[in-house]
């Protein structure tokens, strides 16, 4: 059976007025999971380094993204890698963000 997601209905269903995720999906092998976030304009990412690989794909809105003291632009439809235990986060949100974020192992799973 395949497992199909609306990410618009996912990130519908997130808080607007502050930062907020949710989990869409973890695999059953553990292997993988999906969460969905939002960052308002001119929040703060306060988010710390993961145990786990991420890849971030880009919904909708403009930041900056940087990993390891290096800024990168972000916009729709950028994907960015982020190694495990990397420093990172979003800054300079200039517009409402929302990010479909892969997890490898899933979210969680490793200390």
């Amino acid at each position: 059976m395949a497992d199909a997601f609306s990410l618009a209905d996912a990130l519908a269903r997130l808080a607007t007025d502050r930062h907020d995720f949710a989990e869409l999906y973890r695999s059953p092998s553990g292997s993988l999971s999906l969460t969905v976030a939002r960052w308002p304009a001119a929040s703060v990412d306060d988010q710390q380094p993961h145990a786990e690989d991420e890849v971030y794909y880009v919904a909708a809105g403009r930041a900056g993204l940087t990993v390891a003291g290096e800024r990168v632009p972000v916009g729709p439809g950028s994907v960015a890698f982020v190694a495990a235990g990397v420093e990172h986060r979003f800054t300079e949100i200039a517009e409402d963000l929302e990010v479909l974020v892969f997890w490898s192992p899933a979210r969680g799973t490793r200390g």
